[in-house]
């Protein structure tokens, strides 16, 4: 690997043991989505979530999110609420199933869904269309906790099923207990980026065995008990390989040290720029909220001059920032209606010249075009946010020397 500094990146044990799993699955010929490692990382996973819960591992946090929503009955014409700002793949299954996002913003102290405004939502969908939410989907952004004790206090008293997306709060507790088993669903991702990896994959924290069961049945094409293949409902090929499922198992084995690494580069963060005037560094409010800080990031005050701002957004981006493996679509215009400050877009630019990844915070959903007739219950906090936010690199691999570089690039940009 180059001495390219990356914003999140897992990386595999010094003692080796996913190469111990793969070799197993390769020597047993276990080359399928099922077998022992699937069976030893999700037990593993129940170990580790506690609560007695039950976990799924699947092919991706996204088709976690799918069959969750299948498994609250979410279907053709019906409602979910979901936080605006967050990735996609939160949003996007909503949508594989007929049904309709309709988002709500964020409150300042999280950066996670305005819980106030997320009653406000409920009442206010109830009395327009009769029916309430089917689902209701908040979103550890970041890492960063949310209050899940009063949203799914809200979300009982409506009788309304809760679906955490802990994609990124791996590890991440709100008042002590691990995220994702608050809510009747828990989302995990294993993707690359991710606090610790399968390559891709992904897992469902289910309440009990019998939801479990049915998960695992919808995972694996919803075949009946015959000696043929039967069909009487639609199923899907979502469950994770052996291989992948070895991998996790040897990841699991370091999770709790790559959870320490990432809240150590917080603190390195924190503590180099808590006197410099324009940058803020996002916190947890209080000890209430323990993140596991997935991404670390600031917000750039937009009065803070930035070396080479003027020159922002001059030239048409021709890939991706981040993540999307080479595959993009080009974009139509130097500029869209919302859209990081001019000194983030030169800040990133300029950590980008000094081979240091950053990135934007995520675009809030309500302002993708994908989503331009979507219903959304807005405060304006997102969209402020993500003109002002930027991602700083925060991974296992990000050494102590890394970070110290990236904070002096950071200082040396400040015109």
């Amino acid at each position: 690997m180059s001495n390219r500094i990356y914003l999140c990146l897992a990386h595999m044990s010094e003692a080796g043991l996913e190469q111990k799993y793969i070799k197993e699955a390769f020597d047993t010929n276990w080359v399928v989505p099922l077998g022992p490692n699937v069976n030893g990382f999700e037990k593993d996973l129940e170990e580790f979530v506690g609560q007695d819960k039950k976990v799924v591992a699947l092919s991706a946090g996204t088709a976690a999110i799918h069959l969750a929503l299948l498994a609250c009955g979410v279907g053709v014409g019906d409602e979910v609420i979901v936080q605006s700002f967050t990735f996609c793949a939160s949003t996007h299954p909503i949508t594989y199933l007929g049904a309709k996002p309709i988002f709500v913003d964020s409150e300042p102290a999280t950066w996670n869904i305005d819980i106030d405004l997320m009653e406000q939502a409920i009442k206010d969908r109830i009395n327009k269309t009769g029916k309430k939410p089917k689902a209701i989907i908040p979103v550890a952004l970041y890492g960063m906790p949310y209050n899940a004790e009063r949203i799914v206090e809200i979300a009982n008293k409506y009788d309304i099923p809760v679906i955490e997306d802990v994609a990124e709060g791996f590890g991440s507790c709100y008042n002590g207990r691990i995220l994702g088993t608050f809510g009747k669903y828990g989302i995990l991702s294993f993707n690359g980026n991710k606090m610790i990896t399968t390559s891709g994959g992904g897992a469902l924290i289910c309440p009990d065995d019998e939801a479990k069961a049915k998960i695992m049945w919808y995972a694996t094409q919803a075949r009946e008990a015959y000696p043929y293949y039967q069909h009487e409902a639609i199923g899907y090929n979502y469950r994770m390989s052996n291989i992948c499922a070895g991998i996790g198992r040897g990841q699991m084995t370091i999770a709790n040290e790559h959870i320490a690494h990432h809240k150590h580069i917080q603190a390195k963060y924190e503590k180099a720029f808590e006197n410099i005037d324009g940058i803020d560094v996002h916190k947890a409010p209080n000890d209430m909220y323990d993140s596991n800080f997935w991404l670390c990031t600031i917000l750039l005050d937009e009065k803070l001059r930035v070396k080479g701002q003027e020159n922002a957004y001059q030239t048409a981006i021709t890939g991706a920032v981040g993540g999307a493996a080479g595959v993009v679509h080009a974009g139509g215009t130097l500029h869209t209606d919302c859209e990081p400050n001019a000194n983030v877009e030169a800040m990133r630019i300029w950590l980008d010249s000094k081979g240091i990844e950053a990135r934007p915070l995520w675009k809030p959903m309500h302002k993708q075009p994908v989503y331009k007739n979507a219903t959304a219950y807005t405060n304006g906090l997102s969209e402020s946010l993500f003109k002002r936010g930027m991602c700083l690199p925060s991974g296992p691999c990000v050494t102590d020397e890394d970070c110290d570089r990236i904070i002096s690039e950071i200082l040396s940009a400040i015109d």
